[in-house]
């Protein structure tokens, strides 16, 4: 995996999982991904999607969100169903673009294992996180059904692949903030360094290369930094001074950096591609490091997931970050903002 390349974050507009592959497969030349389409609904969106990853633990639903279920349900089947047909539909369009068998990089996400604890409750309306067992448990269930995950599609499509844990919550847990079953009721945090022996059990234990990604404001930086990561991803307009140190240190560390820098709906005044990418290079500016750290170091994408976006803003947004990566990639000394 190298810098100067666009993504997207993963999830997608509609419910027509083809058309998502074909414009993800036909414009993320260099790093694709696998579109999620939170539309459909339960079992279609981050943390539902999961019960079709887990291996002997499954979802159902309640009228909070997701609870761990006694044995397979109406919602693990439908979420490996939708899963499956995902997957279908981006083997099919892989392989009409020539892709196939060309070990061309292709980039799964999936809910990290500390937004998955905070979200899903114990079968006694607790959440996972408040019982060290099953944090255990469910951690362990999603590292093995992850490793399946990457290995089939790898195979499917002859590809190498890249995996993304997305942890929205991660700042709730670490600072105490997420609410119990009722108002007088909170979740204790969860001391920084129990958290990361959580998350780095999942991640050390993939085959494939690592990205984090985190749509909290701000952004638990330090925190990630110290994860065995290769790279962190999070939404450039939630950083401030405080956490110029900590970006620094990311890429000191030889981390990757997946800068969100197209936002998720559309400005009212139409962005161009070097309004797009003048905030990345101010930010590698002020760092001080050479402009040559675009091309080697920073990964481009939208701010979050597209999933909420009309269709004709998420298409452009993966126009504007393709235009970024490359001016990154090809000439990252020539850009002037003045």
């Amino acid at each position: 995996m190298r810098g100067g390349v666009a993504t997207g974050v993963g999830s997608w507009p509609g419910n027509d999982p083809r058309e998502a592959a074909a414009t993800v497969v036909g414009e993320f030349a260099e790093l694709a991904h696998l579109p999620e389409l939170p539309g459909r609904g339960a079992g279609a969106d981050m943390v539902g999607r999961v019960s079709a990853l887990l291996v002997d633990l499954r979802f159902d639903t309640t009228v909070r969100g997701y609870r761990l279920a006694a044995r397979p349900g109406a919602l693990s089947r439908r979420a490996r169903d939708l899963l499956r047909s995902d997957l279908d539909a981006l083997e099919e369009v892989w392989e009409t673009s020539g892709s196939a068998g060309t070990e061309r990089v292709v980039k799964v996400q999936a809910c990290g294992p500390l937004t998955l604890a905070a979200q899903v409750e114990l079968p006694g309306g607790h959440r996972v996180l408040t019982d060290h067992g099953a944090v255990r448990d469910i951690s362990e269930s999603l590292a093995e059904g992850l490793n399946r995950h990457v290995d089939e599609v790898g195979k499917r499509l002859g590809a190498r692949v890249v995996l993304q844990l997305d942890e929205p919550s991660i700042d709730e847990v670490l600072r105490g903030s997420l609410r119990g079953v009722s108002v007088l009721d909170t979740v204790r945090a969860m001391p920084a360094p129990e958290a990361l022996a959580v998350l780095d059990a999942v991640i050390t234990a993939q085959s494939a290369p690592v990205l984090v990604h985190t749509c909290a404001a701000p952004p638990a930086l330090e925190f990630l930094r110290g994860s065995a990561a290769v790279g962190i991803g999070f939404d450039i307009t939630t950083i401030g001074t405080g956490d110029l140190d900590h970006v620094g240190e990311i890429v000191d560390a030889g981390k990757h950096l997946v800068l969100g820098l197209v936002p998720t709906s559309e400005p009212a005044a139409p962005p161009t591609w070097r309004d797009i990418a003048e905030p990345g290079v101010r930010l590698i500016d002020r760092l001080g490091f050479a402009r040559a750290t675009l091309a080697r170091s920073v990964i481009v994408g939208p701010s979050c997931g597209l999933g909420a976006a009309p269709l004709a803003w998420a298409r452009k947004a993966v126009s504007l970050s393709v235009e970024v990566a490359r001016a990154y990639a090809e000439e990252p000394e020539s850009l002037n903002f003045d």
